[in-house]
């Protein structure tokens, strides 16, 4: 990992940005619980904490939606809590999760107002959710508060730049039904790429917060951030 050596500041309190997209809850919450029951890149994700955190350790995942990683992750002995703004979702996960067998605690709030104490958990991971937050400052900030010295966390999400070609072949490996396929390219073409953000605007976003030690690594269609607190 790689370490940037930034001059720290303090988020503003105007660091906002409107979110221009669907709400995540009623039927569409349940449209996409239906649409990512399969993810070709879950397994990836559990990869890279069972890579970083030994089984036992306390994991925040900030946006959930149905649970599915949360549930995963709970599977193989890690405890866990799910973080998200949709009360839909937070009612689909707790469903799935005793659906499953397990114990997740699902609550709902804000990724920008957190509701737990400083240095609770070891590692905090957030999947294809960042580019939608309204203050993505202040939500950075609040996961550095709330990890552990030395706790890690990862925001894995799509990138501005890429291409069509890049995210037909990625909707593709997501095996949707015809429909599905063609309402997802709408929504990454209106909504989700005018979201997202570029490397250049993570390192700007994070010279914001009491980060020093972070990696933006690269990938196809997206980007993972690598933040150490």
């Amino acid at each position: 990992m790689s370490t940037n050596h930034l001059q720290t500041k303090q988020p503003s309190a105007n660091a906002a940005k409107p979110y221009k997209g669907m709400a995540m809850e009623g039927l569409v919450a349940r449209w996409y619980t239906k649409i990512r029951k399969e993810d070709p890149g879950r397994e990836q994700m559990i990869r890279h904490v069972r890579e970083t955190l030994p089984a036992g350790g306390r994991i925040l995942e900030i946006a959930p939606g149905p649970g599915y990683l949360a549930i995963e992750l709970a599977k193989l002995g890690y405890t866990v809590v799910g973080l998200d703004i949709s009360q839909t979702f937070v009612q689909i996960a707790q469903d799935k999760a005793r659906e499953a067998g397990v114990t997740v605690e699902f609550r709902h709030g804000n990724a920008s107002d957190m509701p737990f104490e400083a240095g609770t958990f070891d590692f905090i991971i957030c999947v294809a959710a960042f580019k939608n937050f309204t203050k993505p400052v202040q939500a950075i900030q609040e996961i550095y508060r709330v990890l552990k010295p030395g706790g890690k966390a990862l925001i894995a999400d799509l990138r501005r730049d890429a291409s069509p070609e890049e995210i037909n072949a990625h909707i593709e490996e997501l095996g949707l039904s015809p429909i599905n396929a063609w309402i997802t390219r709408l929504t990454f073409k209106h909504f989700l790429l005018k979201n997202a953000y570029s490397k250049a605007d993570i390192r700007q976003l994070v010279s914001q917060t009491d980060f020093v030690t972070y990696d933006i690594r690269e990938d196809p269609v997206g980007m993972e951030i690598w933040l150490e607190k």
